[in-house]
């Protein structure tokens, strides 16, 4: 507010300023075009055909008289032929009449020198001493038919001062007029400004602290809107962040705690109870190393999330065949399907290349089958397609399962840690809860698409595609 009030009065200051030191200037300047003017009538007047007529000499002394003026007209032989006084003492030509001056405006020798010395044309400025006025000295020479003539004219400057006088008057009272116009306007602008920022401050504190259910307000500002827009944005993200990590922390303390408890009491129990006993201390000791094992997987899974999501992972592509690496998946998990009485089809090209970090895809496609076992009913059918799309570039594949399905609203929380279609965690000794996080966080980092397709009760396809098929 205090800036735009400076500004304001600044810009007034200088504006007065300028003014004022250009107005004499200005004023002379006009006075001296005026002159000529005038100077001009007078001739052709007094000059003119029909000179001798006296109504001409009328006109010419009234021209005069109009702009308070005094004119003297001299011939060449210094003869003075034509006078106009409107002025008395203040004509400068008029004996006995001094100026500030040390130049003499009363002989016409000196007079004519002043224009001869200037090419024809004189202007001056000097000070009346008897009536202490600025008075405006011009000169001529004329070059007429009947000879060469010289006319002098003297006015008075003096109006430039009681311009500026009234101007300056008018000047400050408009100067605080401005001021004040100015000082309500910026107390209104800053207000509309400052306030929404004010306000959005306030609750940048207490979003610091943690409260994520702030609400900024940026005004009718598109600036403060926007920056409002962004804030607001951030909160959301922030709670959502919050929230993510309570879940985590809380899934994890689950994850965690569970196996330390069965390792714990397992580890008692052969103190206590089978540690004499060959048989129970085996079935024990393999409680132990399974849960120790299921540490160990989370550990590594948890680190290779963290890896992939913040880019420290370097991949490693190569030219990696999809349907040589869908087969060696199913060879490995032939077991868990074999128990679950499943069936899998499988619609493959012979051989279908993309480039990528071979590990990793290996890695996304045994998360999608192992998914598609865990959640298929026994005796159905998982069905696995790869395929080349309509634009001959991208390479897609398939997993089709027949299980319980996914809702709408909860199919992108699915690739979030720990998130499962019912929102609720439950432990299994054979998986992390990490899997698709990190399927992912692998294809993110690939620059691939993906997705699911599910209705519930339908069972879900899980896919995934490659623009990039292979490299030379």
């Amino acid at each position: 507010m205090l800036s735009f009030i400076g500004l304001s009065a600044g810009a007034v200051l200088l504006l007065g300023i300028l003014q004022t030191g250009l107005i004499k200037p200005y004023y002379r300047n006009s006075k001296i075009k005026t002159i000529q003017v005038l100077a001009d009538q007078v001739i052709d007047d007094l000059l003119g055909e029909d000179g001798s007529d006296t109504s001409h000499i009328e006109d010419a002394f009234a021209s005069t008289v109009d702009n308070n003026a005094c004119v003297v007209l001299y011939n060449s032989e210094g003869r003075r032929i034509y006078r106009a006084d409107q002025l008395g003492e203040g004509c400068v030509f008029n004996d006995g009449v001094s100026v500030s001056s040390a130049s003499d405006y009363h002989s016409f020798a000196s007079l004519k020198a002043f224009v001869e010395d200037n090419g024809g044309e004189y202007s001056a400025d000097v000070t009346n001493q008897e009536t202490s006025q600025n008075m405006l000295v011009y000169g001529k020479k004329l070059k007429e038919n009947l000879g060469t003539y010289y006319l002098f004219m003297n006015t008075p400057l003096e109006p430039v001062d009681s311009l500026i006088t009234a101007f300056s008057r008018q000047y400050i009272s408009l100067m605080l007029i401005i001021i004040a116009v100015a000082g309500v306007f910026s107390i209104w602008l800053s207000g509309k400004i400052v306030r929404p920022i004010t306000n959005m401050q306030k609750e940048a504190v207490r979003l610091s602290k943690a409260d994520y259910d702030v609400q900024f307000d940026g005004g009718s500002f598109t600036e403060t809107k926007d920056l409002a827009g962004a804030l607001n944005n951030a909160a959301s993200q922030l709670g959502q962040i919050e929230e993510m990590r309570r879940s985590l922390m809380a899934n994890l303390s689950h994850d965690i705690r569970t196996p330390l408890t069965n390792i714990r009491a397992y580890a008692e129990m052969i103190r206590d109870i089978s540690g004499n006993d060959p048989d129970r201390r085996e079935k024990h000791l393999n409680v132990i190393i399974r849960e120790t094992e299921y540490m160990n997987r989370l550990i590594t899974d948890m680190s290779e999330l963290s890896q992939m999501q913040t880019g420290s992972y370097v991949l490693k592509r190569t030219n990696v065949d999809l349907t040589q690496v869908i087969h060696d998946v199913l060879v490995i998990d032939s077991a868990l399907i074999s128990t679950r009485s499943l069936k899998v089809v499988t619609d493959l090209p012979e051989s279908l290349v993309i480039y990528a970090d071979e590990v990793k895809i290996t890695e996304v496609i045994q998360n999608y089958i192992t998914n598609a076992v865990k959640h298929s009913p026994d005796n159905g059918t998982i069905v696995i397609r790869g395929f080349v799309e309509a634009d001959e570039e991208t390479v897609r594949v398939e997993v089709k399962d027949e299980g319980e399905g996914i809702a709408k609203e909860d199919q992108k929380l699915i690739w979030d840690r720990y998130q499962k279609a019912s929102r609720s965690f439950s432990r299994n000794t054979q998986s992390t809860g990490l899997g698709l996080s990190i399927v992912k966080a692998i294809l993110d980092a690939h620059g691939a698409e993906y997705g699911v397709i599910s209705d519930v009760g339908k069972g879900s396809t899980f896919w995934f595609s490659f623009k990039e098929t292979h490299t030379a």
